[in-house]
């Protein structure tokens, strides 16, 4: 089975893996501190997943650059997007009329793509978490994974 895994970025880190049925497997944010440290840890997450076949990544600058160069060492295709990119994919223009109003609608689809998925529910989920999951969501939707989205995820 192939994976996919999004990542919102920043020294505090958000991940979401999927599988190729289209599902999130898993997601968590994480706290890398510095550079350096991420930079260790991105090649220990990519190395626990040998069907890793894409990682998209929400952001650039330098640290985009620290996961596509491990991505690299392990033949994983990359894609950088913008939030743009998925929002206009995955919420309607009213509910991203704001940043705050785009961050709680996409915290409440992330709810949904977690129930859906039948994934572990969370005690709280934090913003790079849910964006992550997002992120996820239209990868497996650009890989073709999924061919549509999912009735249950529609409003």
């Amino acid at each position: 089975m192939a994976y996919l895994l999004a990542v919102d970025l920043g020294l505090r880190t958000g991940l979401a893996l999927y599988g190729q049925d289209g599902r999130l497997v898993w997601y968590r944010s994480q706290h890398f501190g510095t550079a350096a440290t991420l930079r260790r840890r991105v090649r220990g997450l990519l190395s626990e997943w040998p069907d890793l076949t894409w990682l998209v990544l929400e952001g650039g600058g330098r640290l985009a650059e620290i996961w596509e160069r491990e991505a690299q060492r392990y033949a994983i295709d990359v894609k950088r997007i913008s939030a743009e990119v998925w929002r206009k994919q995955l919420l309607y223009p009213r509910e991203q009329r704001s940043g705050l109003q785009a961050k709680q609608n996409a915290d409440e689809l992330a709810r949904r793509v977690i129930e859906w998925s039948g994934a572990s529910r969370p005690t709280s989920l934090r913003h790079d978490a849910a964006e992550a999951i997002l992120v996820g969501l239209w990868g497996v939707l650009d890989r073709g994974w999924l061919q549509h989205l999912p009735n249950d995820l529609r409003r």
